[in-house]
């Protein structure tokens, strides 16, 4: 939970000198050591009369944050007043909060709570010469400071709303130099304890510690760092543990940070303080590239602890497990299995026997094999339909699950989920594969793969479409929404083994995704998720408020770098590795999006730099860490190897040809047995000459929640037709509705 908005220094000299850290300064700021998530910063006032130093650390033992101070007058004829300004927002919530000033055990602080057990306590080495409590924008010190230069008001108390606190610091008292500590905790009395005990305690050991036990879990990892960026690689990976739960281990959130923040009210409190099981499992990934074996197995446990009844993680969650959108993603069932999976081949000792995961990987493929292949929604939150991304991970899932059935003595298990991987593989490029339109002859291609389809479109024959392609759109008018919208999530058909970099339909939509989605920075190039995104700031550069123009991710110049590696092209994914580099922040943090336009700089938005999005994005993190792994090993570090072997190398071809309720195939091509899949056990009733005759099948139980029945329709010439009907024996009643399939070459 986030329980502050901000805290800074004010400046001034009681009569006409106003001075605000964050708004007046310029910043320098550099890690303690790669790796150590600790900053020192020099901030410098603009017209160069004073700077701020600064040490900030977490204390090692305590819910406390650290701040130690040294501020140094730059010019002599400036009486200086240093204040501390804290916006508290406790709970995610920047209303209901209540501040005053008290004292614990007869040390004077500010403290803050809100309703449901949370407080934090803000305490300072040196005495505080002026208090004050107020409420944002009307009573607050900074209102006070910025018009009368001094705090002529001390409120001692805001009750219930949107509250700053505010403190001067007695420089003289401590040179110059002093130690705030803001401590967290239920109630304000153990914020205060907590706060009061760091101040207590020995600066310089409480540094030391926090700095060794950083470089001691750093000293456990992959020296990865020789040849590429040493402090975005240890950064890295420190921003995959930062983020890591200390309550719930091994649940990691997808970000600290609040993608537009400032422009946010309290109606959405999670943020990106939430878990996605997606991302969760791509940080796992990260954690396992850099050699952190045991971090990745807690990962596991957490997913295993918070997996839902009938399979399924919720799309995104609080720690605790609780859903907090709502919805529900295939790839996300999918993800935690290759996870298994990926520590089965990379750390087994440390994934232990197989028979404890299996309860978890039974659920999740049968939640899959119930509910594929069609996404409730892609990857990116959006849209449901046929999904080349979630189809990828779908199949490999079931796939690696497979295996896992097989290693723990499910065969007949095994081999449905084999068989249902072939089919929805085979039929992929009937799903998501557009051709003859007008984009494809506009480019000059035969076709493409589409980001995502409806579930009953037919993309072999698509509509034209009628695109304007991003970059070549007017300032300020919306992209013509196309039929088929373009992404690169086509080429997690590569990434995850379904189909060779070299494939023509590969090497087609690489093609269009350039043309339409290629964007080039100064950093080289990055990529749009996909044409008519409104996940952005506008064009104005206001922030994202339900609207807006996506811009481009860094993230999926290392999704690009891991298929160019696979193409051969290994000095191409160097290329992208440090475009990735070179799009991190000063404090060498890797942003959701970047600025693709001229600067703003009245917003802060400079082209190829940060936008208002998350800063910084764990699964950009994870994915820099993946691509230093992968090109290091000469191989896409993630990639199963099932999918390669099966589809790849032995080009396996379907048996069966299912048909279910939630995915009525029409069609069933001649030689192939059409499987027939439903959810309770049922008997078929069938014909193949139009009810002349019929026959009954009952079907057969899969272990996952299936049932299915096996037609011969593969000794059956094309044109025939089949009809079938279903009797439900534990209700007792026919389904009343006639189905049919042709037999088509």
């Amino acid at each position: 939970m986030a329980c502050t908005r901000d805290m800074g220094l004010i400046v001034t000299d009681r009569r006409s000198y106003f001075s605000e850290e964050k708004r007046h300064c310029k910043f320098e700021v550099l890690p303690i050591e790669p790796g150590v998530p600790g900053f020192r910063l020099d901030n410098t006032e603009l017209g160069g009369k004073y700077r701020i130093e600064k040490e900030v650390f977490a204390d090692p033992h305590r819910d406390v944050v650290l701040q130690k101070i040294r501020f140094v007058p730059l010019t002599a004829n400036i009486d200086y007043n240093l204040y501390v300004l804290l916006a508290p927002h406790l709970g995610n919530f920047g209303d209901h909060n209540t501040g005053w000033i008290g004292d614990y055990k007869g040390v004077p602080m500010l403290f803050a709570d809100f309703p449901g057990g949370l407080a934090l306590a803000l305490a300072c080495s040196a005495p505080w010469k002026k208090m004050s409590v107020g409420f944002a924008g009307y009573s607050d010190g900074w209102q006070d400071l910025s018009r009368n230069f001094q705090l002529t008001h001390e409120y001692q108390r805001a009750d219930n709303g949107n509250v700053a606190l505010t403190g001067e610091i007695d420089l003289a008292a401590g040179g110059n130099e002093f130690v705030l500590a803001l401590g967290f905790g239920g109630i304000w009395a153990e914020a205060a304890a907590e706060a009061r005990a760091s101040l207590l305690d020995d600066y310089s050991s409480l540094f030391r510690d926090y700095v060794s036990q950083w470089k001691n879990w750093q000293k456990g990892l992959l020296p990865l760092d020789r040849n590429v960026d040493h402090d975005l690689y240890r950064t890295s990976t420190a921003m995959l543990r930062v983020h890591e739960s200390k309550d719930f281990l091994g649940g990691v959130i997808a970000s600290l940070s609040i993608p537009w923040g400032f422009n946010k009210g309290d109606e959405d409190l999670g943020g990106y303080h939430l878990v996605w099981p997606r991302d969760l499992v791509e940080t796992a990934g990260g954690f396992l590239a850099a050699g952190a074996v045991g971090d990745a197995v807690r990962v596991l446990r957490y997913l295993e602890a918070t997996q839902e009844a009938d399979g399924r993680w919720p799309q995104n969650m609080w720690l605790d497990g609780r859903s907090y959108w709502g919805g529900s993603q295939m790839d996300e069932a999918a993800f935690p299995i290759l996870l298994v999976d990926l520590l089965r081949r990379e750390a087994p000792t440390a994934l232990g026997d197989l028979k404890r995961w299996w309860s978890m990987v039974r659920r999740a493929a049968g939640f899959i094999g119930r509910n594929g292949p069609v996404t409730q929604q892609d990857r990116w939150e959006e849209d449901a339909g046929y999904s080349p991304f979630t189809l990828a991970v779908e199949i490999a899932g079931l796939l690696a699950a497979a295996d896992v059935a097989g290693a723990v003595g499910e065969p007949q298990i095994a081999a449905y989920l084999r068989d249902l991987a072939d089919n929805w593989n085979e039929n992929i490029e009937r799903w998501t594969y557009s051709s003859n339109g007008d984009l494809a002859r506009q480019i000059g291609v035969d076709g493409y793969y589409v980001r995502i389809a409806p579930p009953e479109t037919d993309c072999a024959a698509s509509p034209t479409d009628g695109f304007v392609p991003i970059k070549n759109r007017p300032p300020g008018q919306d992209l013509e929404r196309a039929s088929h919208i373009i992404s690169p999530d086509a080429l997690a058909l590569v990434r995850f083994g379904l189909r060779p970099p070299n494939d023509p339909r590969i090497l087609n939509t690489v093609k269009v995704v350039d043309a339409v989605l290629k964007v080039k920075l100064p950093q080289g190039p990055c990529w749009y998720r996909y044409n008519d995104d409104g996940y952005g700031e506008h064009v104005d550069g206001s922030p994202f408020d339900g609207t807006g123009i996506g811009r481009a991710w860094p993230l999926l110049s290392g999704e690009r770098a891991h298929y160019e590696l696979e193409a051969g092209n290994k000095s191409g994914a160097e290329e992208l590795l440090r475009t990735m580099s070179l799009s991190a922040n000063g404090s060498r943090l890797l942003p959701e999006q970047v600025w693709d336009t001229a600067d703003i700089p009245d917003r802060e938005l400079f082209f190829g730099k940060a936008s208002g999005s998350a800063c910084p994005l764990v699964w950009a993190h994870s994915e820099y860490i993946k691509l230093v792994r992968s090109l290091k090993d000469g191989k896409i570090f993630d990639q199963p190897p099932q999918t390669v072997k099966r589809y790849i190398v032995q080009k396996q071809k379907a048996a069966h040809w299912e048909w279910r309720f939630n995915n009525k195939c029409r069609i069933v091509p001649t030689g192939k047995i059409l499987r027939i899949a439903v959810q309770a056990p049922a008997m078929l009733h069938w014909s193949k000459d139009g009810w002349q005759t019929a026959q009954d099948l009952q079907t057969r139980d899969t272990g996952l929640g299936l049932y299915f029945a096996d037609l011969p329709t593969d000794a059956m010439d094309p044109g025939h037709i089949v009809v079938f009907t279903f009797y439900w024996p534990e209700a007792q009643r026919w389904e009343g509705v006639d189905f049919s399939v042709i037999i088509q070459d």
